[in-house]
């Protein structure tokens, strides 16, 4: 009982999310081919996104409110390709590398700031973000056509100094990373099931080997569960016909896994340890021979790139973005899915990430449909999701806040005992 009493309020946060979102689908009543159509969407456009904040948690620097400014450069960049007329694939991997260098610079002098304010990053990344959002418009709404010339009357409005409120991109580079390879959600879910299996053997010949059997264990259990999963979505004609409807975009769905490859590839090596000396103890990190300052502004650095990709990965999957827009809410969005999968502003990992997409934007997508269905307005599920957004990052914030303060009470017991 007290394992179960700890795990539920370790993840509470997550626990009312789930139930929130089988009260939603239940209310909402669509159909299960609309439900996995759009989760599968909003699962790959966003999963970079949340990923960009994992290697910042584990260095200490809480939640990244600076990966708005990863998706400036984004943005700037997706200007810059559509501006030369680059179009299709070769027109996003060109705003992939010109979004590089500039988040990268981003990301240094993001890192900076963050060592002059060691504590207070996650006010710091809010309010450089409103800064940085401030030099963005004016330079894309004054100089851009007027200091900057713009010979392109397409993008500029009829005045000719300033972008349009809304950038389109051509038909042949919408949805092109998504267009590339497409399979069936069914397929999918097989093909994803047979690679679980082959790791879990893998993990299984190489645990027995090394003798590292929790890794081997975890595996088994994953593989355990998404076969159960399986079979009983199989077993159902109604899912099982929704999903033979339902594309997935395999080319941006690699493009996720291989940030997610790449995160927890970074967590386990020399660098990885670094950023965990510094997050648990800074002192402790410098004592050991580590450069804390370099080592933060390497996290960032990482976390702005990331966020600069997600964000062009979103944008190609639209299709357009908003101008002067599109990058405001980036943040917030994607703090609120992770720490709805269980992280907090002190552990995060892949599997937050994924989890937390799924169901922060699940809720995201019936919220709306259930408003209309118990309130005939669907307003009502449009302002119930702007609320659980900044809600679920101040209850985690609470909760944390909460805990940390409960374990800073008993220790100072043990003291005094002691």
């Amino acid at each position: 009982m007290k394992k179960i009493k700890d795990l539920f309020s370790n993840n509470i946060v997550t626990v009312m999310f789930l139930i929130l979102c089988t009260a939603a689908i239940v209310v909402a009543d669509q159909t299960p081919a609309f439900l996995f159509e759009q989760i599968v969407q909003r699962l790959f456009r966003n999963g970079v996104l949340v990923l960009s904040l994992i290697i910042p948690v584990l260095a200490g620097l809480g939640l990244n409110f600076g990966i708005v400014l990863g998706a400036m450069s984004a943005q700037t960049a997706m200007i810059m390709v559509t501006y030369w007329k680059v179009e299709g694939v070769p027109g996003l991997v060109l705003a992939l590398a010109v979004s590089t260098p500039i988040a990268i610079l981003l990301g240094v002098l993001i890192g900076r700031l963050f060592n002059k304010t060691k504590g207070q990053e996650m006010i710091t990344g809010m309010i450089l973000g409103f800064f940085a959002n401030g030099v963005y418009q004016f330079i894309f709404m004054v100089l851009v056509g007027g200091i900057i010339p713009l010979n392109n009357p397409d993008m500029t409005i009829s005045g000719g100094i300033g972008l349009l409120n809304t950038m389109k991109l051509s038909e042949k580079t919408s949805g092109a990373f998504d267009k590339l390879i497409r399979i069936s959600l069914d397929q999918a879910f097989l093909y994803g099931f047979v690679l679980l299996l082959a790791v879990f053997v893998w993990k299984l010949f190489a645990g027995i080997r090394k003798r590292e059997y929790q890794s081997v264990k975890r595996t088994g259990t994953a593989a355990l569960v998404y076969g159960a999963v399986l079979a009983a979505v199989r077993g159902n004609a109604k899912l099982n016909m929704a999903m033979a409807f339902v594309d997935v975009p395999v080319f941006t769905a690699l493009l996720v896994i291989l940030v997610a490859l790449f995160t927890r590839f970074i967590i386990n090596t020399k660098l990885g340890q670094d950023f965990r000396s510094v997050g648990q103890n800074m002192k402790v990190a410098v004592a050991s021979g580590i450069n804390v300052d370099k080592t933060r502004i390497i996290a960032i650095v990482i976390s702005t790139v990331l966020a600069s990709f997600g964000q062009i990965i979103s944008i190609q999957n639209i299709g357009n973005f908003a101008t002067y827009t599109a990058h405001e809410q980036v943040a917030t969005f994607a703090i609120a899915a992770l720490l709805v999968g269980g992280a907090s502003i002190k552990k995060a990992n892949v599997s937050h990430a994924f989890l937390g997409i799924l169901l922060f934007h699940t809720l995201f997508t019936v919220a709306p449909m259930a408003g209309a269905n118990l309130f005939n307005d669907t307003q009502i599920g449009e302002y119930f999701r702007v609320f659980v957004s900044y809600g679920v990052i101040a209850l985690a914030l609470l909760l944390h806040t909460a805990k940390a303060a409960k374990q800073r009470k008993l220790l100072l017991e043990q003291e005094q005992q002691a």
